[in-house]
């Protein structure tokens, strides 16, 4: 036996898990690697590698559906939209160049396991929202199925939504479905200039209260604004996209720049600039970029009305921007250390929501708590959840939360 096992079907894949079982070993659950440093290091026996499992299976463009082999790399799917005039209205990142890997390599499957989306999740949701149907092994090595003709069935769960951000500590993804979405026709964004944070979060939110549709909201403060194309200048923006048919664009721009006169200078981009910047925001372009490797990045979810407080609660030091309207904050921090994850810890405490540590050495992470740390009835359903699954613990152990 190798240290490396691939399957090439999931009749395979499924031996391979038994056979994991049968002799007290643990997996670590691979595709491509390109999320290979999120989550807490891997401590498994063998690597069971995915990646065979590749291709798109079924793609009805008039049913909004496609089903593809969960190691298909997701700039494929992506590609086999757009030239449909389709998307993924969850506008997923690639994580690659924000952990020092080549850009276009993660997978349709990642994407799904970490549950991870995009500026337009104010809207569109996140991906467990778009996850249609599932085909796995669990960690009994046996070959699980949500929707159509069922191999076994478990009862009680919605399949999709139990694995969507699991990170693979509970079944190993073979084949998925998703839902997909027309492209929207054009786009546009509002920017607000010069504001600060507080003032920037109140902007937001009155632009997401209002009738505008605003499909992506974020601050970009002076001292990270250079990073993001599209731009006019390079001082801090509060930038808001809007999508849609023309006339409804034009027609919600202005009554959304109208709207934003009272908090500072308004100015619009047009839909080249407007994608230019999103698509830097969506790739969360200030940190991705080499000088920032070393710092440790942290992603923070916390109530859009009191994010502004998080530079108050941490270090002035840090630096950080704002998406989904200031319900999402990416902070670099300045040095590495215990320290800086207590001061972001007690900081959620205060403000409410949860911190993951998505950047760091191995051995930060691993002396860390890298996902939020669970209250003690919410740590024992995810162990239950985990043992119906997993019960000898042999997919991605300790990946998320020790003993988990």
């Amino acid at each position: 036996m190798t240290d490396v096992l691939k399957p090439a079907d999931i009749h395979q894949a499924e031996e391979a898990v038994r056979w994991a079982v049968g002799n007290d070993k643990t997996l670590e659950l691979v595709g491509s690697g390109s999320k290979r440093a999120l989550g807490r290091p891997s401590q498994t026996d063998i690597t069971l590698d995915l990646s065979s499992f590749t291709g798109v299976t079924l793609y009805e463009p008039d049913e909004l559906i496609l089903s593809a082999r969960a190691g298909t790399p997701l700039a494929e799917i992506e590609k086999l939209l757009d030239d449909n005039n389709q998307q993924l209205d969850f506008e997923p990142m690639d994580y690659g160049p924000l952990l020092g890997q080549p850009a276009g390599q993660g997978t349709i499957g990642g994407v799904l396991a970490t549950n991870l989306a995009g500026p337009r999740r104010i809207k569109a949701g996140a991906a467990r929202d778009h996850f249609l149907g599932v085909t796995a092994v669990t960690g009994r090595g046996e070959a699980i199925k949500s929707g159509g003709r069922v191999v076994k069935n478990v009862t009680g769960y919605d399949m999709c939504k139990v694995l969507a951000g699991s990170w693979g500590t509970l079944a190993a993804m073979t084949d998925v479905t998703i839902k997909v979405l027309p492209k929207p026709e054009t786009e546009a964004t509002v920017v607000v200039e010069g504001l600060n944070d507080g003032q920037a979060c109140a902007a937001m939110a009155a632009a997401l209260g209002s009738s505008c549709d605003v499909s992506a909201a974020a601050h970009l403060p002076d001292h990270v604004a250079s990073y993001f194309d599209g731009l006019l200048k390079a001082e801090a923006a509060t930038v808001l996209r809007l999508e849609g048919v023309a006339p409804s664009v034009a027609h919600r721009t202005g009554m959304l720049a109208k709207l934003l006169q009272s908090f500072g200078y308004v100015v619009t981009l047009d839909a080249a600039g407007s994608q230019k910047l999103w698509r830097s925001v969506r790739q969360v372009a200030p940190f991705a970029a080499d000088s920032a490797l070393a710092r440790p990045l942290w992603r923070i979810s916390t109530p859009p009305a009191q994010a502004h407080r998080l530079v108050d609660l941490i270090t002035p030091a840090a630096q950080m921007f704002y998406d989904w309207g200031g319900g999402l904050v990416w902070v670099a921090m300045p040095f590495e250390g215990e320290a800086d994850a207590g001061s972001i810890r007690r900081a959620v405490v205060e403000l409410g929501g949860h911190a993951t540590l998505v950047r760091a050495p191995a051995a930060l992470r691993a002396s860390l708590d890298v996902f939020q740390p669970q209250e003690p009835g919410l740590a024992a359903l995810s162990k239950r959840v985990k043992e119906s699954f997993d019960p000898k613990a042999v997919l991605n152990p300790g990946r998320m939360w020790a003993g988990v």
